[in-house]
């Protein structure tokens, strides 16, 4: 690559949704990548296993969902690993995942895919400034300046390894307004002295987050994992998006029962010589029933079970965070193109979008649709 080279469409980011336009864009694509290999984040999704997206994924309901749903709705998940050489299964719950069951098959599969296509992909290059420029725009490298006659931003999201949220950068730069980017699918923490009792301990329950005034403003139901200083496992990272300080993690730690006032009614006359603690036991783990009891601190003991109340001082940050929210303002792009409408010829895809959802391959999809999309039309 030399000063003033000139291609024909150049993608900022080889992560997921990079690779993904890559295969779509083919020879059309040089694919500039910061970091010292392709796909780093790849290789850490799923504990290594990569559960690479979900049969489920148009029901699912994604931030911006209206807006992702074209680039969901053309895209055939199994069909394109497929078309690559990787095969897939999916679990009971539609989760997708290589049949080799790990993640470097999936980045093996997107980078020959990539280069059998014809996709350049430099490494150890970032992209430093974007500007519109006669017929396209210029890219400044480290090692110099080129012109493109269109340009995808594949990069934004802040989440380790690999991540540092340049896109958004470059897409302001480019007249964009980006929502400012913070940490999603990340323990929530929380300011309790129950939590030092409860740490390490696991239930089954429903969590909502509630505004002060009691507004709730997301819910889940699955696995709590308690931890030192907060609140994790799949449950809560659904909500924590919407987890902000001064909001509150309410669980519900029987969410199978409407009425609990009848049940432990009825556990007490079974075993009239059960202390409260000993009713709980058959419900809970010890020591979350011994937890709860001092939360109701003598009082309505089923109530607090319905609404096990944690106030939240925040999230982890996004060394710990699966996936960043935020991203650009989404009106700005042509949902069936993801166009840009501020400057055509740009476009964006995956994390560089405000567009995400929860637990489950559902990220991984969109990264991988949008990208097609991206990469198909751009080229």
């Amino acid at each position: 690559m030399t000063n003033r080279d000139t291609f024909p469409l150049v993608i900022v980011g080889a992560g997921a949704s990079g690779l993904a336009a890559a295969v779509c864009a083919g020879k059309s694509a040089l694919v500039l990548e910061r970091n010292p290999r392709a796909g780093k984040k790849i290789l850490a999704t799923g504990n290594g296993r990569c559960n690479l997206g979900n049969t489920r994924a148009l029901e699912h309901p994604y931030h911006n969902r209206a807006f992702a749903l074209p680039a969901l709705r053309r895209f055939d998940v199994q069909g394109f690993f497929r078309s690559l050489g990787l095969l897939t299964r999916a679990d009971a719950e539609g989760r997708l995942y290589p049949r080799s069951n790990t993640a470097a098959s999936v980045l093996d599969a997107l980078r020959f895919g990539a280069a059998r296509a014809g996709a350049q992909v430099l490494c150890d290059t970032p992209a430093l400034s974007i500007a519109a420029a006669r017929g396209g725009f210029a890219v400044e490298t480290p090692g110099g300046v080129l012109l493109a006659r269109r340009v995808i931003i594949a990069a934004g999201g802040c989440v380790a390894p690999g991540g540092d949220g340049s896109g958004f950068a470059l897409l302001r730069g480019l007249g964009h307004a980006i929502v400012e980017p913070r940490p999603a699918l990340v323990q929530i923490v929380c300011q309790s002295p129950l939590l030092p009792m409860l740490k390490g301990l696991r239930c089954f329950a429903g969590v909502r987050i509630e505004d002060p005034g009691g507004r709730e403003l997301a819910a889940a139901e699955g696995e709590i994992l308690f931890a030192q200083d907060g609140l994790s496992g799949i449950a809560a990272m659904e909500v924590s998006r919407c987890a902000q300080p001064g909001t509150l993690a309410v669980l519900d730690l029987a969410p199978e029962y409407k009425q609990l006032r009848p049940l432990l009614e009825e556990l007490s006359r079974a075993c009239p010589e059960q202390s409260p603690s000993g009713l709980l036991a058959g419900l809970l783990p010890r020591r979350i029933g011994e937890a709860v009891l001092k939360q109701a601190a003598g009082g309505d003991l089923a109530a607090a079970l319905k609404r096990f109340v944690f106030p939240v001082t925040g999230v982890r940050g996004f060394a710990h965070a699966q996936v960043t929210a935020g991203g650009a303002v989404v009106s700005e792009f042509h949902p069936e193109t993801l166009e840009s409408r501020l400057a055509p010829g740009l476009y964006a895809c995956g994390e560089a979008l405000d567009v995400d959802g929860g637990c489950g391959g559902f990220n991984l999809q969109w990264a991988w649709a949008s990208g097609a999309l991206a990469g198909a039309l751009a080229a």
